[in-house]
């Protein structure tokens, strides 16, 4: 086995690494719904195609928390990649719903694998060398790393087809042939910069997949118990419809405000790279808002919530100008409650829950996408896609009035839980 890397050569292959990651991600964003738009399906169509990727999340996130554990990060971040690029190749063939949802299943599997992997194979290595050493200003960078690499991915998959001229739906494809083109580098670069370290347990994927039922017990019957957290799964579970929504129901309209796909896909391109980069300042306005609302996480999030429903709503009577401004106004409020929204969940728990109800936070989100993904394509296909944003706003709306009732009470961190399903949320959370 390779000596281990020092902290500065670790940190330095994790951040570039993160941004390579992301990167097809970012390209692949603005295009997708519009080449299966385009290729003859219906946004209920192409809700139910996106609903197969967050199932296959859903239901894989868990079990595959120990699979790094027991193979190595570098054999599980090599199959990741390998099918995000079959995924990729797999959405540039397909011609039917079928095809496409096979595509996004192949997607969310790589997903789930790659699910903190490549984290967690960072902090390995540093500690390998130094037990004590602080890991958070690499993950901080890797942070910033990550965002960066969705907003010039989006930039660019917006750009390519308007570039490349009118050449029908394959114009489209180019960018998702480019991301599985940066997707097999990314598997290259993994292969060579990340090398192995500490020792393999067989043990840890049985551990994994028999904790599963004991996470789900666990985060069962704190939330029974805590009001507080009830009220938080049920935010990260209408969120994650929000998020649905806008992802699947964004390129459209917009395409239908340009008149073009192709330039529907450029405009959403420098949509959304304006929102992830928005996110970004919204996630440290976060203390500067909590300060406004005199330190009320209840006040400061139901007011972020309601304002992100009226720019929702907006969405609907806005040109491609405004719907930028109100789409990054969006990102720039949810960012900001999050952290709050955290804060509180971790101030709920104590250490031998908190993984675990991380965790359920995170399959609340992936819950919520999935619902989003299937009912609300559907309505917008019988009522018209501007009753889909209306309905997204309305789900904010519902988060604001949940939010109201942020005050914790008497309740407060619980005892800890079973080894087992902390440890499995662990790889997850």
């Amino acid at each position: 086995m390779s000596a281990p890397l020092g902290a500065r050569r670790a940190t330095r292959r994790y951040v570039g690494l993160t941004a390579l990651r992301w990167l097809p991600v970012g390209l692949s964003a603005p295009v997708t719904v519009l080449l299966a738009s385009a290729r003859g399906l219906s946004p209920a169509d192409i809700g139910i195609v996106f609903a197969v990727y967050s199932a296959v999340v859903l239901v894989l996130e868990l079990p595959t928390g120990g699979l790094a554990d027991a193979v190595g990060h570098r054999p599980v971040l090599v199959l990741a990649g390998i099918l995000s690029v079959a995924g990729l190749l797999a959405t540039v063939a397909a011609d039917g719903v079928a095809a496409f949802a096979l595509a996004q299943a192949l997607m969310g599997v790589g997903r789930a694998l790659d699910s903190g992997a490549l984290e967690a194979w960072y902090v390995d290595t540093v500690r390998a060398t130094d037990p004590d050493a602080d890991v958070t200003p690499g993950l901080s960078r890797a942070g910033a790393a990550d965002g960066a690499g969705l907003c010039l991915g989006a930039l660019l998959g917006g750009l390519l087809p308007l570039l490349a001229g009118d050449g029908g739906t394959g114009v489209l494809a180019a960018p998702l042939l480019l991301a599985a083109a940066l997707s097999l580098v990314s598997v290259l670069a993994i292969a060579v910069l990340v090398v192995p370290v500490g020792r393999r347990r067989a043990s840890a994927l049985r551990a994994s997949l028999h904790g599963v039922p004991g996470v789900v017990r666990g985060t069962v019957r704190l939330a029974a118990r805590d009001r507080v957290l009830r009220r938080l799964l049920a935010i990260s579970l209408l969120v994650g419809a929000v998020l649905a929504t806008l992802e699947l129901l964004g390129p459209l309209h917009v395409a239908d405000l340009t008149g073009s796909r192709t330039e529907g896909a450029a405009v959403f391109g420098v949509v959304m790279a304006v929102s992830f980069a928005a996110a970004g300042v919204g996630a440290l306005l976060a203390p500067a808002v909590r300060r406004l609302a005199r330190g009320s996480v209840a006040a400061a999030t139901t007011g972020l919530a309601a304002l992100g429903a009226l720019a929702v709503a907006a969405v609907t009577v806005a040109g491609p100008l405004a719907l930028g401004c109100l789409f990054a106004a969006f990102y720039v409020l949810n960012a900001a409650a999050w952290p709050l929204w955290k804060q509180l969940l971790h101030g709920q728990v104590a250490a031998g829950h908190r993984a675990t109800t991380l965790s359920a936070s995170s399959l609340a989100l992936q819950v919520g996408a999935l619902t989003g993904s299937l009912l609300l394509p559907r309505l917008a296909e019988s009522a018209g896609l501007p009753a889909g944003f209306w309905a997204a706003a309305g789900a904010l709306l519902l988060v604001a009035l949940v939010s109201l009732g942020l005050r914790p009470g008497r309740t407060g961190p619980r005892p800890s839980g079973t080894a087992a399903a902390t440890r499995v949320a662990a790889d997850h959370g």
